[in-house]
């Protein structure tokens, strides 16, 4: 199986890539049997001012949950409601 900087790698490339941000900061990662889960923050650009249309440099901060089978892909990832 892979390590947990091979789970946390694979992790932020992908959230980079999927959700075209610059920085992504592993939380949390846990291995089990099946792969791994992760949690991730992530700074995007606000969305409410965002859907008003606005130039803004004001972020949100989220945070996604992960998980990667033991071939570390990703299986599912979803932002987590706070």
């Amino acid at each position: 199986m892979a390590t947990i900087e091979q789970a946390s790698q694979t992790a932020v490339e992908f959230l980079k890539r999927t959700l075209q941000v610059g920085e992504v900061k592993i939380l949390g990662a846990v291995k089990s049997d099946d792969g791994w889960a992760i949690e991730a923050e992530v700074f995007e650009p606000s969305s409410f001012i965002k859907a008003l249309g606005l130039q803004t440099r004001v972020q949100d901060r989220n945070l996604y949950t992960m998980k990667l089978n033991g071939r570390l892909e990703v299986e599912a990832y979803e932002r987590k409601i706070t």
